[in-house]
């Protein structure tokens, strides 16, 4: 398709060519305005967009491609631009799929990329070496993300402030204990970690306010926090994690569980459903009134908010809270590729705020 819509284009500017020449004098000037418009409109009609991303199988990841291909969708209806999603499997695939897609020509093309790992930096380089634009979205590669058109992303440490400020309205108080359910190992994690803890001590806002002082947690309130190590954003190794955590009953009265991936929260709550912790475990934990937050925007998890999806454990909770961190920010990364291209100012860095969906306001967002 890519290479139809170039030769129709370069047909046309030939033709357009031809007429100009035949003209002459003061009907050729007067037009030039005119050809020079048309011709630039005839290039971006040529430009077509490579979204490239994660295969679409599961979860948050493999939903990524499900929103962009609704994005391409929309593009290909509307024009002038023509656009494709490519998934791949791994980081050695994504990185052939660039290779191939560079080697087909590098006129009137342009790269929205979800890279699998930072492996995937190879191929971006050549993609900037090509001096074809592109927008990285969610992974973003320091050592080349100064070349992006744009750098879209959620905000890691707006989702450590959420579930804090949530906890903070529900009465969390400065030293309460707080079990803090991690993802993995990496930069996410810690952003994540810290975007609690800074929102605790007063030096990150949410929502554009701060903790209230007299909440203010010190750095000695800190250590009440406890920390699972990674769960590898796993729902059953989360679920055997809570299990083993409720096998001594000095925990049942954690009442604020902070969980960094809705799939962990999901995890807590088959945990509290299943029949690895007995009933008066459970019953113990559950007469605190507990509160848990996730992110990221997982059906299954908005079902619970809704109070359609465990519901006899929910309603036992003093709060369940989802902080935004959706798959469809990969439509706003297309996006900024499409103004981009319209000559729009595009911000280079571009993270998108989180929100504290719940029960009031759950049906206002999209789910996975």
């Amino acid at each position: 398709m890519k290479h139809t819509t170039r030769l129709l284009a370069a047909l046309s500017a030939a033709a357009l060519t031809l007429s100009l020449t035949a003209c002459g004098g003061a009907d050729s000037a007067a037009s030039g305005s005119t050809a020079e418009s048309t011709a630039t409109a005839e290039n971006a009609s040529a430009t077509h967009i490579y979204v490239l991303t994660a295969a679409e199988d599961h979860g948050w990841t493999g939903s990524v491609a499900t929103f962009a291909k609704e994005k391409v969708e929309e593009l290909n209806a509307a024009g002038p631009y023509t656009a494709e999603v490519i998934t791949s499997a791994s980081a050695s695939e994504q990185i052939t799929k660039v290779e191939d897609i560079l080697a087909q020509g590098t006129e009137n093309i342009a790269i929205v990329i979800q890279p699998m790992d930072d492996t995937v930096q190879s191929a971006i380089q050549q993609v900037i070496d090509a001096e074809v634009p592109y927008v990285a979205f969610d992974r973003i590669i320091d050592s080349v993300s100064a070349s992006a058109v744009s750098n879209v992303k959620g905000d890691n440490t707006g989702i450590g402030a959420g579930s804090a400020a949530y906890f903070v309205s529900l009465g969390m108080q400065p030293g309460d204990k707080v079990y803090v359910y991690e993802g993995d190992t990496s930069s996410v994690t810690t952003l994540r970690n810290q975007g609690f803890t800074d929102y605790l001590t007063g030096k990150l806002e949410f929502d554009g306010a701060p903790i209230d002082p007299e909440l203010q947690w010190s750095e000695e309130d800190l250590a009440s926090i406890t920390y699972s190590g990674a769960m590898n954003w796993s729902r059953s190794t989360t679920k055997e994690s809570f299990e083993s955590l409720m096998g001594d009953s000095a925990n049942t009265d954690i009442r604020w569980i902070y969980a960094e991936d809705d799939e962990l929260s999901m995890g807590v709550f088959e945990a509290l459903a299943g029949g690895g912790i007995d009933d008066a475990t459970k019953e113990a934990f559950l007469s605190n009134a507990p509160a848990i937050t996730g992110c990221g925007g997982l059906g299954e998890m908005y079902d619970v908010i809704r109070g359609e999806n465990y519901a006899d454990i929910a309603s036992r909770f003093s709060g369940v809270c989802s902080v935004t961190y959706s798959p469809a920010m990969i439509q706003t990364a297309i996006q900024d590729m499409v103004d981009y291209l319209d000559g729009k100012a595009v911000e280079q860095d571009h993270v998108i705020a989180c929100e504290n969906v719940v029960a009031d306001n759950v049906e206002e967002y999209p789910s996975f």
